[in-house]
This record gives structure tokens, C-alpha cells and sequence, in this order.
């Protein structure tokens, strides 16, 4: 697995980061065993209230230990920790970690709201400490092609993108559908990847204006406290492009899973798709009026770069990193998708009200 060090950063400092992994349900595990396999860092300890989880954890790094918890975690002179643990506990997390001078790795959301986030990111800041988040998407082969063709000029002006993220299924813990605890629904769960990706693409422009229409069950939301199911919405960007984002969990899709992005720009298109219902296969095409030519195919062992990316420039010396603040940025254009929605009940005899 490739992974490009920031070189600002003496490669000669490098040196296997200890690292302490809260949280080791499957997407801690896979991230763990990313960066163990990468070979720079090792596992001082795991915590997870699974004692099955945690003793799971251990085949992966059998001279790691099991401890009970965050605090124990923080005991052990760590250089990072890994959080993969319930949304509700990312922010207050990650803060506690930055706090005591441990840099950290965090699954999205970083926080419920761009409030959370920010003050995430204020104590990085000020501990100078490495942050980052697994949006995982980004490190696909298929975008970073799309990006570069995007950054290079080759496709003319991007004015709009389609961002589509259909799950067929839908969460299996309870928390998820509590927005107090989650945050939100498939938007803060699915959608917020495209988001990142599409703006990441496109070097971060700033946002003119949000709408969105939110469901759930097939209905309109109603109340503030509903979490979605099926969403719609269009970010108008400062730059005159429009982004127009499609999100559910458990939709009618005919197979596990619809994820895409679609670049449309003045002198070509790009596209990036999921092949054949995968959550982990897709294939990147250049689009040339009808033409189209194709610039990667599966495989692409993706999924644990992000987490191995923060490793290398953790084990290469590398502090705070400003780029982060751009996390602060999708925090608050998700808590604007949400707060654009109306709030809308519709019956056969009354219609809108």
C-alpha cells in the first residue's frame, strides 16, 4: 500500500507510532489491521466494552492489551488512538485524547454538529496535535484520478455534480436512529462522503446557498427530532456550480448499494460508480460527449488508507495539520442540509401546509 509523507517532514524520524485503538467493532478492526499491516505503527492496547471485540482485536496484535476504557487508554504514553466508537462519543473523545497530547483518528462524524466539530478542532490546535477523519472515500484510486483531471483543468469548469448514495439495507444499532445520539440520518452517515469528496475534487469553494427535502418512511419529515431516511439536496456553490446530492438507507435499489459521483464540466465529464451493487468495487470513467474511457477498474484495496495516511504522518513527526479546519466546513454544510429542510405534513384532503 502506497502512502505519500508530507515532506516538510524528516522521513528519518520515522519510527513505528504506539498507538491505543477505542473502539474494535468491525470498522476498527479493519482500520487497525490497515495500520499494523502498513507497518508504521504498533498496538499498545485496545478498549472496547465487547470483551469478545477486544479479544478479537488481540489476534491482530497479539502483544497489545486489553484495558477498560478511554482513561486507561491515556495512561499508557500513547502518540495516537484510533476511535471508532458511537458518534454521540467522537467529539468528547477526540477532545480528551488532543487534550492529553495524544494525536488522534477519528470515524465520522467528528462531531453531531459543526459546534462539536469545531471545538474538536480547537483543541488539535492548540495541543498541536495530528487530527484526522476516515473519509475513506477520497484515497480510492478512481477519484484521485478524477480530482487531478478535475485540478488540472482537463474537463473545463465543473458546473455540477451528481452525488448519489443509496443503501439497501440500513444501520443495525439502535443509536443511529436517535439524532440526539447520531447526529442525523443517512446524510450524516452516507451523504457526508460525497459531500467531502465533491468538494475536496473541486478545492473547497465556498457554499451560496442549501435546500433540502428530507423522508422518512416515505413521508415528509415532520419534526426536528425525526431522522431521515431518504434525502435530497442541492448545494449552489459560490463559484456558480451545483452539487445536487441523493442519500437513503433501506431503498427498493435492487442490489446492496447505488454510490456515484458524477463531474460535469465545460469541456468533459467524469464519473465514479460502485460495480455491481459493491460497497468496495468501483470503476472511474473519463466522459467525452458520447464517448466514454475508462481510467480505473477493481480491484482497489481502499478502505484502509485514510487511517494509514494519518499513521505515516504521524510516525513522520507531523503535528497540527490546518487542512483539518475544512472538517469544520462539511460539519456546518451538514448541519445546513438539515436545518434548510421544511418541516412539511401533506394529507390527501388538505394538502401542503
Amino acid at each position: 500500500m502506497n502512502t505519500i509523507i508530507d515532506k516538510r517532514f524528516n522521513q528519518t524520524r520515522l519510527k513505528p507510532a504506539r498507538l491505543g485503538f477505542l473502539g474494535v467493532g468491525w470498522i476498527g478492526r479493519n482500520r487497525m489491521e490497515a495500520i499494523l499491516r502498513s507497518n508504521l505503527a504498533e498496538a499498545v492496547a485496545v478498549a472496547d466494552p465487547s470483551e469478545a471485540m477486544a479479544s478479537e482485536a488481540l489476534r491482530l496484535a497479539p502483544d497489545a492489551k486489553i484495558v477498560t476504557d478511554l482513561d486507561a487508554l491515556l495512561s499508557l504514553d500513547l502518540d495516537g488512538i484510533v476511535i471508532a466508537t458511537p458518534s454521540a462519543l467522537h467529539a468528547e473523545q477526540s477532545i480528551r485524547a488532543l487534550q492529553t497530547g495524544v494525536a488522534v483518528f477519528c470515524q465520522k462524524p467528528l462531531g453531531r454538529s459543526a459546534t462539536e466539530a469545531a471545538a474538536v478542532v480547537a483543541a488539535a490546535r492548540s495541543a498541536n496535535k495530528l487530527l484526522g477523519v476516515d473519509l475513506s472515500y477520497r484515497h480510492t484510486i478512481g477519484m484521485q484520478r478524477i480530482r487531478d483531471l478535475i485540478r488540472r483543468g482537463e474537463l473545463g469548469k465543473i458546473f455540477a455534480a451528481d452525488l448519489v448514495f443509496h443503501n439497501a439495507y440500513g444501520p443495525d444499532k439502535s443509536w443511529f436512529y436517535d439524532k440526539s445520539l447520531s447526529g442525523g440520518g443517512c446524510v450524516i452517515d452516507l451523504g457526508v462522503h460525497l459531500i467531502d469528496m465533491a468538494l475536496w475534487c473541486l478545492d473547497f469553494p465556498q457554499v451560496a446557498e442549501i435546500t433540502s427535502t428530507l423522508m422518512k418512511a416515505g413521508e415528509f419529515i415532520d419534526r426536528l427530532e425525526d431522522v431521515e431516511d431518504f434525502a435530497v439536496a442541492t448545494i449552489t456553490l459560490a463559484n456558480g456550480a451545483v452539487l445536487r446530492l441523493t442519500c437513503s438507507w433501506r431503498l427498493q435499489a435492487g442490489c446492496d448499494a447505488v454510490i456515484s459521483a458524477d463531474f460535469f464540466g465545460t469541456a468533459g465529464g467524469a464519473s465514479f460508480k460502485n460495480v455491481g451493487g459493491s460497497f468496495y468495487d468501483f470503476a472511474a470513467q473519463r466522459l467525452r460527449g458520447t464517448a466514454t474511457e475508462s481510467l480505473t477498474e477493481p480491484p482497489d484495496d481502499w478502505g484502509g488508507r485514510a487511517a494509514v495516511d494519518w499513521a505515516a504522518r504521524l510516525a513522520g513527526g507531523q503535528p497540527y495539520d490546518p487542512a483539518c479546519e475544512r472538517l469544520v466546513d462539511l460539519a456546518k454544510i451538514i448541519e445546513d442540509i438539515y436545518g434548510s429542510a421544511k418541516l412539511t405534513s401533506i394529507t390527501p384532503e388538505t394538502g401542503p401546509i
